[in-house]
């Protein structure tokens, strides 16, 4: 064989590698798994990037800090000193920052929160900070009247497509966790219109409501999920609780071709809910048994 046929028969290799190598490395990193920092009780301190590596999570949902009666989040990613120290920390054990967590949105109304838009701001800044690509916004403490025709509702449409927008021009996500089923999530979005919000779906809510956790995926459909808490309120660990399928749950967005980051909030063992590592450890071990 000469050296032409060599080369030839080389670059024929190459290029097959090339052609299959994208496929196989994307099923390989198509789903990621993170915890909550906050249900892990280290919200904004820098051992919850030690932490994260010791439970095998691939990366950590950060939170904004407390909210309460402040004007501002109580936000440690404002101070220079400490967006040089958590993203040094977070690279130096290789955890991943997929998202932000605005958590004080849990008890605190959206709607009656004049600089809603200062919030928001504030969040984004720090997503860049942290390169987070995605703000998870809970919708809990705006009460109920908004899910239905009226003022609340309209006025929470106008806001959510405000910050959506503002969220779009700097390249992010704000993903909504409303408590709607995937019918009602499905008319909200189109109702904001606006491709910076979209849905964080919430295992949690759907069982807890009665609903199928794999049809509502595939009724709500790839593109308009962010992101995803993989557990369920707290009894047992993920591994042990009946009430859900993960193998039906992972077929679904399988078949829908999703990826993206599966994150545990929740599903700690009642008996032993102090238990971080042993809890968190548990539901992120089952999460990449069966997503990876």
């Amino acid at each position: 064989m000469n050296k032409k046929t060599s080369r030839r028969g080389l670059m024929i290799g190459l290029i097959v590698m090339l052609a299959v190598w994208p496929t196989g490395l994307m099923a390989q990193h198509r789903y990621h798994v993170a915890a909550c920092d906050w249900m892990m009780l280290k919200r904004q301190k820098i051992g919850e990037f030690k932490l994260a590596r010791e439970i095998g999570a691939d990366g950590v949902e950060m939170d904004m800090g407390p909210l309460g009666q402040r004007v501002l989040f109580d936000n440690k990613l404002r101070d220079e000193h400490f967006q040089q120290l958590f993203r040094q920390t977070a690279d130096s054990v290789g955890v991943k920052v997929p998202s932000i967590a605005m958590s004080g949105f849990f008890a605190q109304s959206f709607l009656k929160r004049d600089n809603y838009r200062d919030l928001i701001d504030d969040c984004l800044k720090s997503m860049e900070v942290m390169g987070a690509k995605i703000a998870f916004l809970p919708l809990g403490g705006s009460g109920h009247e908004w899910k239905e025709k009226s003022e609340a509702r309209t006025e929470m449409v106008r806001r959510l497509h405000e910050v959506g927008e503002m969220a779009r021009l700097a390249g992010k996500v704000i993903a909504i966790r409303t408590q709607l089923d995937a019918k009602g999530d499905k008319k909200l979005l189109k109702e904001i219109d606006s491709k910076g919000i979209k849905i964080y779906f919430n295992l949690q809510d759907a069982v807890d409501n009665g609903r199928d956790p794999a049809k509502e995926l595939k009724q709500l459909g790839a593109k308009r999920i962010a992101q995803i808490h993989a557990s369920l309120t707290d009894s047992v660990t993920l591994d042990e609780d009946p009430r859900i399928d993960m193998y039906r749950v992972k077929a679904a967005l399988d078949k829908m071709n999703w990826s993206g980051w599966l994150v545990v909030e929740r599903s700690r063992n009642a008996k032993d809910v102090k238990n971080v590592k042993g809890n968190f450890g548990r539901n992120v071990a089952y999460l990449k048994k069966i997503f990876k």
